[in-house]
């Protein structure tokens, strides 16, 4: 069997699984073709402008409380049956819109998508990273962004020409398609190794890679999780252990920059900041073009991500999104003070903005998960990438709530300076603490990792030999 034809088993899997983290995009790019409808003076749902960014935001605040148990549930019952799950609380999210009358309703809807947030991004980036060869892993843990960037789309093209219900009915078909699909998809053979079901796990990796090549990859991924699981991994040792406190501190950095570079408050209300903007092309075109942008520049990035590296990517990604809030934000303080000059320069937001997606997306949006995925140890991975989820739900929150506040209050320009000046910081933070992953394998990168963490072997009372992390 040909290369071509094992990565194609494996792109299948991933874009099957990946189709939850469509359905999540779907639940993020809703609220821009929605909330001007609800804050419309003839709404069906009559919504205050401080009802609408709760409801742009509630549900990535419920996402906070999914990591822990997707994180248990993840090592319990496997990855696969984990992100099945996820689909649940999506279902009935869409139904709860379908038959919504007020705006309590719709934030019970939200809060119960939040969930099936919670969990698939949790999960998806451990189980693509564990089931991706070397060489495709960055590829494929960057199709989450992919896929969720189509979901948005979706709601950028369908959402201002249909109802609330035909969106909502459009939107419940995905998680659905989800579930038929990705149930016929192997579960992840490091899943099945840490069951000691080896048979199992050869299995998998057979349907994944074809029915060669497999005899060498499971005898290495055997060791590495035999290596990994002698100690049983404990909460604490995500700040005990050097190496482990270091992974948490680079993504934590790199996902604040992800944020507070304003990329969701954007998303979350691109057709009123293009209306605000009052630019040369209508808002729900501007979204469209928008949302068009995000995806080509998504798959354009699995392609780079592997070739290129993650490091210069992030860089390069974060200066051109800083550079971009700085221009739209002096766009919108010289509209603030009605300047004379802005009757020439109305093509500025819809040049401009584009260019942030762009530089957002090929780095910021889709590095980060093929960072999560590759960075920690099997035996402590889970509960790592659910500190981290955590982290983002609260950061995505902060930035989706406030941006509403700081600009109805203090003004657009405001919001995107301080967008931008955050945006500088993290290029700083990724120039001094990111190592480059590109093309290692698990055991390469976490050698890398965990070089200072020396361990040492001490001779107890009992005369029996005990292992010791010194930090």
């Amino acid at each position: 069997m040909t290369n071509n034809n094992r990565k194609w088993r494996e792109y299948v899997t991933a874009l099957s699984a990946t189709l939850i983290t469509a359905a999540a995009g779907t639940t993020v790019g809703w609220t821009s073709p929605t909330l001007p409808i609800l804050l419309a003076p003839d709404s069906p749902i009559q919504t205050s402008a401080d009802q609408s960014s709760w409801i742009a935001s509630i549900m990535i605040l419920c996402s906070a409380a999914s990591p822990i148990p997707a994180s248990y549930l993840a090592d319990r019952i496997g990855t696969k049956k984990t992100l099945l799950l996820a689909s649940v609380p999506y279902i009935i999210g869409w139904i709860l819109v379908m038959f919504a009358g007020n705006v309590p309703t719709i934030y019970a809807s939200r809060l119960i998508s939040g969930l099936g947030y919670g969990i698939a991004y949790t999960t998806a980036p451990m189980y693509l990273g564990e089931i991706a060869s070397d060489d495709v892993r960055g590829a494929m843990a960057t199709l989450i962004t992919v896929m969720s960037k189509f979901g948005i789309l979706s709601q950028y093209c369908i959402g201002p020409y249909v109802s609330m219900l035909g969106l909502a009915s459009f939107n419940i078909a995905i998680p659905i398609l989800f579930v038929v699909t990705f149930s016929t998809m192997p579960e992840s053979p490091y899943y099945y190794i840490k069951q000691g079901q080896k048979h199992e796990a050869e299995s998998s990796l057979k349907k994944l890679r074809g029915r060669s090549y497999v005899r060498e990859e499971l005898e290495s991924m055997s060791s590495l999780v035999t290596e990994n699981m002698k100690e049983k991994s404990r909460w604490k040792d995500l700040y005990t252990v050097r190496g482990n406190r270091k992974g948490l501190i680079i993504l934590m950095g790199i996902y604040f920059t992800q944020q507070f570079c304003g990329s969701t408050a954007i998303i979350s209300y691109a057709q009123q900041i293009f209306g605000a903007a009052d630019g040369v092309m209508r808002a729900e075109e501007a979204c469209i073009l928008f949302g068009t942008v995000q995806l080509l520049t998504s798959a354009m990035s699995s392609q780079l991500v592997d070739r290129l590296g993650r490091k210069p990517l992030l860089i390069i990604s974060s200066c051109g999104v800083g550079l971009a809030n700085i221009i739209i934000g002096a766009y919108f303080f010289m509209k603030h003070n009605n300047s004379e000059y802005l009757v020439s320069l109305k093509f500025i937001p819809i040049i401009v903005i584009p260019i942030f997606i762009f530089s957002y997306t090929i780095g910021l949006a889709t590095v980060p998960f093929a960072i999560t995925s590759e960075i920690f140890p099997t035996n402590i991975k889970s509960k790592a990438t659910c500190v981290i989820q955590i982290f983002v739900a609260l950061m995505t929150f902060a930035v989706t709530k406030l941006y509403q506040v700081v600009a109805d209050n203090l003004g657009n320009y405001v919001a995107f300076w301080g967008f931008g000046a955050l945006s500088v910081f993290g290029v700083i933070f990724i120039l001094v603490q990111l190592p480059e992953t590109k093309g290692q394998s698990f055991a390469a990168i976490q050698e890398k990792m965990y070089a200072s963490d020396k361990v040492m072997y001490e001779k107890g009372e009992d005369h029996m030999a005990r292992v010791k992390i010194t930090l």
